[in-house]
């Protein structure tokens, strides 16, 4: 069963996220509430915290950061991010 903050897109796959900026490191902390929340080691500031976390979810599948999608949430916690082209099974157990 996949949990409810991860769904595929056709190709791509669209995880609903709660992030927290201005954390010690970048990491993923489980689930808060439906959203996986992903803690952030830069501040919200000018957009560093929308660019640690599509240069952190691009890393940790090892793709480019042009395939890493932020959909929704460009200035709340509560964002949605489309990863294009990867198999919805991988990002659950890269991210499970």
């Amino acid at each position: 069963m996949k949990p409810c903050w991860l769904r595929a897109a056709g190709d791509d796959v669209v995880l609903t996220l709660h992030v927290q900026p201005g954390a010690k490191r970048t990491e993923i902390a489980g689930v808060h509430g439906e959203a996986l929340k992903v803690r952030l080691g830069a501040p919200p500031v000018d957009g560093k915290a929308n660019d640690c976390l599509i240069a952190y979810l691009a890393e940790r599948f090892g793709m480019p950061k042009s395939r890493v999608v932020l959909e929704s949430g460009l200035t709340s916690r509560s964002k949605r991010v489309r990863i294009v082209g990867i198999d919805v099974e991988l990002v659950a157990t890269k991210l499970g």
